[in-house]
């Protein structure tokens, strides 16, 4: 069984009203003069239907004090209770599929193999690769730095290596994550290769600066052909770095390779089968390049079926 990895708050509208009716009739009167002469004056007007003619005779105005305007009462603002709203649940966006890094994160550690989830199953459809810059280093060894050997890793899959000599790696901060994979029983610390999944239409370089050994072709597990690449660290006789499942190494003993520099095959070796890494990749799963340090004072001693050439 694989394993794959991978607000509308409604608008509370208050509408507050006020009305506010104000009348001010300020009239003020003239004083009260003696008029000159008493006059009468018959007044009639027909104003409409309902009016009643009216005789007024015209004696001394009699002063009319000033009117004040009734005290303006301000109407109450009719408030309007929204009903309660419910907030939208957040979202989560689904990764986005690879781009380059602009930001450098610390190493990512996926841990160890977890058990096995829908959700794992469903995220490891999806594929997401980081593009670092070539000479980007990924771990230590032994006082070694290993640069990526492809701009593009989707994943790097730590593992035991075969050789008892093998130095532990210690991934270093970089945007590239790694997982720890399970124990494959071989005897080695559990970060002593490095399975790095990258991109199977680029070009692999040189993880380190240093003089080639060796280099050519073997058959994995007695079946598939694949090529082999051995450099020694420049300063570090005895120790040598190792390349496996690349295609059509470019590159032969007593060659200088420069880390991140030189190319030394066109592209990683695509294996028949399904790699222990290829439960955390996109589908269909990426070829991979295996990298180890090995320390050549320590004897090994084979493990059966440990995956060597024949």
């Amino acid at each position: 069984m694989r394993i794959r990895h991978r607000l509308t708050v409604g608008t509370l509208t208050i509408g507050c009203f006020i009305a506010a009716a104000c009348g001010i009739n300020d009239s003020t009167s003239s004083s009260a003069d003696t008029t000159e002469a008493a006059k009468t004056t018959e007044i009639a007007a027909s104003v409409s239907s309902d009016a009643v003619p009216t005789s007024v005779a015209a004696t001394e105005p009699t002063p009319t004090p000033p009117t004040s305007a009734p005290p303006v009462t301000e109407a109450p603002a009719p408030t309007t209770t929204a009903p309660p709203t419910t907030a939208a649940p957040a979202t989560t966006a689904p990764p986005a599929t690879a781009s380059p890094t602009t930001a450098a994160p610390v190493a990512t550690d996926l841990g160890s193999e977890p058990a096995a989830t829908a959700a794992d199953a469903a995220a490891a459809e999806l594929r997401q690769t980081t593009v670092v810059p070539l000479g980007t280093v990924f771990a230590t060894a032994d006082g070694i730095e290993l640069v990526v050997p492809a701009a593009e890793i989707e994943v790097i899959g730590y593992h035991e290596a075969n050789h008892d000599g093998t130095r532990q790696m210690q991934p270093v901060d970089s945007p590239v994550p790694y997982r720890t994979l399970d124990s494959r029983n071989r005897g080695t610390q559990s970060r002593t290769a490095a399975d790095m999944v990258v991109n199977p239409n680029q070009p692999v370089y040189s993880p380190v600066t240093g003089t080639v050994l060796r280099a050519g072709g073997y058959v994995l597990y007695c079946e598939h052909d694949d090529d082999f690449l051995v450099i020694e660290p420049d300063g570090r006789p005895g120790i040598e770095v190792k390349l496996l499942h690349i295609n059509g190494v470019t590159v032969g003993a007593g060659d200088r390779v420069e880390a991140g520099v030189t190319l030394v095959a066109p592209g990683p070796t695509p294996l028949p089968f399904e790699s222990q890494v290829d439960e955390y990749t996109g589908e269909p799963s990426w070829a991979h390049v295996h990298v180890e340090v090995v320390d050549t004072s320590i004897p090994d001693i084979p493990a059966p079926g440990g995956g060597g050439g024949c």
